[in-house]
C-alpha cells in the first residue's frame, strides 16, 4: 500500500543502522477524523545531553505517502514519566517541528528528523521522572476517591436532597471530554465533595472504553456518563478539557482542529446553561479560552482558564515548605501564558522605606524565587494534577469563596496590553467567576515578559478561523 515502497525501505534501513534500537512494526493509526489506516512504525530511543545524558523514547508513524510526507512523531514516556508541555511537545506528547513543518524531499530525511529533534530536546528536555512527592499527591486523590465510592456519609447526604433524580441539584457541574484529563476532572471534583452533581459528556465515538467505562461499572455517587449535550443543562460550571488529535503537522494546524472543535461544543453548551462559567483546560490554555469567549458571546468574567493556578500553587508551597520563606510565598504569584514563559511576580509586598535596604531585600527576593522557579521547571502537569487544580477552581467558584487564584483573564487594558488576550492573572473568583482582578507589584521586566506574551498570543490568534 505504500506509495514508494522502494524508497521507503531504503531509507528505514538507513535508520536501522543509525539507530540499532528501533522497533518496526505494522499497526493501525487512528486520524482525528476517525479513519484508520495500517501503517509502518518504529519506536526507540534517542540520546539526549540535558546536563547529564538521558535516553527520550519516541515513536514514529511513516504515511502512506512517505517519504513526500512527513512522519507523524510522539513521544512514548513510560509510567514513571511525565510530559513537559513546550513549544515543540503537546500535552498528548505529539512532537510539533520546523523540519516536519518544512519537508521537503530528498532534502529531508527520517535521520535529518531524529537530529533536530535531538537539537531541541537538547534545548527543552521533554520529559521528567515523576518525583516521591507527587506520587503521594497522587495517592491522596486515590484515597479520597476511595472514602467516596465506599459511601461518604456527607456525599450520600447530598445526594438524598429532594430524592428526585435531579431534584436538590444545586451545584452541577459538567466535564467535556471523556479523556484521561476529563476524567480525572470529574475524579478531583467528586473527590473535593463541592458538587451535587457531575457530568461527564463523552463526545468520542462509538461506546465507552477505557476510564470512560470503568466509571460507569464503579458507579459513583452523583456521577453522570451522557453522550447527550442536554444533560449538561443548568450546569453551574463547565469545564472544557477537550483536545483534537489527528494528523496535523505544524502547531497551527492543531490549534485550528481545537478551534473547529470547539465551534461544535461552545454554542450547544451555552445553549443549556446561560448562566455557567466556562472553565478551560484544553490546549493551548490561553487561545482556546478566547476561542471559548468569542463562540459563547459569555461576559469576559464568566470565561476563564486554568491558567498558572497549578503553578501558582506549587510555587507558594515551594517556597513556604522547601525554601522556608512562608512571608513571600502569601504574596507570590505565577503569571502570564503556561509552559516556559511563565513569569513569577508578587502583591501585595510591604518593602522598606529605606531605599538601601529596600534593594537588598528585593535583591534576596528575586533568588528565593529564582531557586523556587528552578524546582517549579521539574513539574510537569500530568493529568491528575491539572485535575486537582480545576476541582479547586471550581470549589472556590460553586462556594463564592472570593479566593485569589491565578487563572487566564481577558487581559486587554492590563500593562498596556490592547490586544484582546487571555493572560493568567492573580482573580478573585466567586460564583459568577471573575470578581476583579488583584493588583501586581509593578516590575517593568514582568509587564514586558507580559506584553511580549500578549503579542505573540495575538499573532497566533490572527491567523486562526473562527
Amino acid at each position: 500500500q505504500y506509495k514508494f515502497r522502494d524508497l521507503t525501505i531504503e531509507e528505514l534501513k538507513n535508520v536501522s543502522k543509525t539507530y540499532p534500537n528501533f522497533t518496526f512494526s505494522m499497526n493501525t493509526y487512528t486520524f482525528k477524523d476517525g479513519s484508520q489506516k495500517d501503517l509502518l512504525n518504529f519506536s526507540g530511543t534517542v540520546p539526549v545531553k540535558y546536563g547529564n545524558s538521558y535516553n527520550i523514547p519516541i515513536h514514529l508513524w511513516i504515511l502512506d505517502s512517505h517519504p513526500f510526507a512527513p512522519p507523524i512523531c510522539f513521544l512514548k514516556p513510560t509510567v514513571n514519566m511525565g510530559i513537559l508541555v513546550g513549544k515543540h511537545v503537546d500535552a498528548h506528547g505529539r512532537i510539533y517541528l520546523p523540519y516536519l513543518q518544512n519537508w521537503s524531499h530528498p532534502k529531508s530525511t527520517v535521520i535529518g528528523l531524529i537530529k533536530e529533534m535531538i537539537a531541541k530536546f537538547e534545548e527543552e528536555l521533554p520529559l521528567y521522572s515523576l518525583s516521591s512527592s507527587e506520587a503521594a499527591r497522587q495517592s491522596e486523590l486515590l484515597s479520597y476517591i476511595a472514602k467516596i465510592t465506599a459511601g461518604d456519609a456527607d456525599m450520600k447526604s447530598k445526594s438524598n436532597i429532594g430524592g428526585g433524580k435531579n431534584e436538590g441539584c444545586f451545584n452541577k457541574i459538567t466535564v467535556v471530554g471523556a479523556g484521561d484529563l476529563g476524567t480525572a476532572c470529574v475524579l478531583a471534583v467528586a473527590a473535593k465533595g463541592a458538587a451535587d452533581k457531575v457530568v461527564l459528556l463523552d463526545l468520542s465515538e462509538g461506546a465507552a472504553k477505557g476510564g470512560t467505562m470503568d466509571l460507569e461499572i464503579f458507579a459513583l455517587p452523583n456521577v453522570e456518563i451522557s453522550k447527550d449535550f442536554s444533560t449538561s443543562a443548568d450546569s453551574k460550571v463547565v469545564v472544557l478539557t477537550v483536545n483534537s488529535l489527528g494528523n496535523a503537522q505544524t502547531y497551527l494546524d492543531v490549534i485550528q482542529s481545537n478551534v473547529d472543535l470547539f465551534r461544535g461544543i461552545i454554542p450547544a453548551i451555552s445553549h443549556y446553561s446561560q448562566n455557567s462559567v466556562l472553565l478551560v483546560a484544553s490546549h493551548p490554555v490561553e487561545v482556546m479560552t478566547y476561542v471559548s469567549w468569542k463562540l459563547s458571546a459569555f461576559p469576559k468574567s464568566r470565561v476563564i482558564g486554568v491558567g498558572a493556578n497549578l503553578d501558582t500553587e506549587r510555587f507558594q508551597y515551594i517556597l513556604a515548605n522547601l525554601l522556608k520563606a512562608e512571608v513571600l510565598a502569601k504574596d507570590a504569584w505565577i503569571i502570564g501564558e503556561q509552559g516556559e514563559d511563565k513569569v513569577p511576580s508578587w502583591t501585595g509586598c510591604n518593602l522598606l522605606a529605606n531605599q538601601k535596604e529596600a534593594m537588598a531585600a528585593r535583591n534576596s527576593r528575586e533568588k528565593v524565587a529564582n531557586r523556587a522557579m528552578e524546582v517549579l521547571k521539574g513539574k510537569g502537569q500530568r493529568s491528575w494534577s491539572v485535575g486537582l487544580s480545576v476541582a479547586d477552581l471550581t470549589d472556590s467558584i460553586l462556594k463564592d469563596k472570593r479566593k485569589v487564584h491565578s487563572v487566564s483573564t481577558l487581559a486587554k487594558g492590563y500593562c498596556s496590553i490592547n490586544s484582546e488576550v487571555f493572560l493568567s492573572l492573580p482573580c478573585i473568583l466567586g460564583t459568577n467567576g471573575v470578581i476583579e482582578m488583584v493588583e501586581l507589584e509593578e516590575d517593568p521586566l514582568v509587564q514586558e515578559k507580559l506584553q511580549s506574551s500578549a503579542g505573540s498570543i495575538h499573532d497566533l490568534q490572527q491567523q486562526l478561523k473562527l
